[in-house]
């Protein structure tokens, strides 16, 4: 018997978004006669309200639209995680570079201008298609591989997170994936601190029990994270409820006890040495103790009879 032919490949999902009844029905024929799958909106609320329920994987902006304009929408769309790798192609009559390039800095990958030439629209959008699609699958195979990375801002806004790595995010803090949503970290400052030493150290951040660890930098403006789930026996969980400290007291204690002076621990930690030292006086009070070497002795003992 013959070969059962392939299943058809699923159609993309394009959201078309333009104040133009008339733009609307031309395109949306023009693309289903393309094999593309059609959302449309008419005003800028409409189409971040769509995204809430189904993500499309290309989006057609128009430029200029009453209210907010498709600048604005696509700095919106792309401050949710779940869209920022969703190519944004902006429809426009504007051809002033200024424009062209404010749609840039919003997040868009490409600009045509009307009046629209479909086939011109359909290859453009294919590339960019392409290009997205090679991006997710990467993502998607550091998630399958059991990678929680995440790409942030330097001031902690979260660019995109692979799938597990979302689902850490959203049950440590019930406001992700809100749009604009920022981790208490300041990325910019810690690298900072870490480039002030003459040879490299560790970066992480702890919140709500997760680790952020510094992966590297892999754009102008983003930084790639790793995220691990904290374990309950941690060194830092245990020192924490052995001596009654504060989270960031107990971090400093015991990166104390593993040999580490203010300096690195404010690299590792992201905080400045000033502001160690301050969590190690305020150690010191609660254990009744004057130095760092009685400190790091409490510590040890306390891990080696957990």
């Amino acid at each position: 018997m013959p070969d059962d032919p392939p299943p058809p490949k699923p159609r993309p999902v394009v959201l078309v978004v333009d104040d133009s009844p008339e733009t609307l029905s031309f395109l949306t024929d023009a693309l289903e006669d393309a094999n593309f799958t059609v959302l449309v909106a008419l005003q800028a609320q409409n189409a971040l309200t769509l995204v809430h329920e189904m993500v499309p994987d290309i989006i057609l902006m128009d430029a200029i639209m009453p209210g907010m304009d498709g600048f604005e929408t696509c700095r919106r769309l792309k401050s949710n995680p779940r869209l920022a790798y969703v190519p944004v192609i902006f429809m426009t009559g504007l051809s002033e570079t200024e424009d062209v390039v404010k749609g840039f800095e919003a997040g868009g990958v490409d600009f045509v201008t009307k009046p629209i030439v479909p086939d011109e629209l359909v290859a453009r959008m294919m590339v960019h298609l392409n290009n997205a699609r090679l991006g997710q699958s990467a993502r998607n195979a550091l998630d399958a591989a059991g990678r929680y990375f995440l790409a942030v801002t330097p001031e902690g806004r979260v660019l995109w997170c692979t799938p597990q790595a979302s689902k850490l995010l959203g049950a440590a803090f019930p406001a992700f994936p809100a749009q604009d949503f920022v981790l208490p970290i300041d990325v910019k400052a810690a690298l900072k601190t870490r480039q002030e030493h003459s040879r490299p150290l560790s970066l992480s951040f702890d919140l709500q029990g997760l680790q952020l660890s510094y992966v590297g930098q892999i754009g102008p403006d983003e930084h790639l994270l790793r995220l691990i789930e904290i374990d309950s026996t941690s060194d830092e969980r245990l020192v924490k409820q052995r001596f009654s400290l504060t989270p960031r007291e107990a971090d400093v204690l015991v990166w104390i006890a593993r040999g580490k002076s203010n300096r690195d621990i404010g690299a590792i930690l992201g905080l400045s040495p000033r502001t160690v030292n301050k969590h190690l006086e305020q150690i010191y009070a609660k254990l009744g103790i004057e130095n760092r070497a009685s400190a790091a002795a409490l510590v040890v003992r306390a891990l080696n009879n957990r």
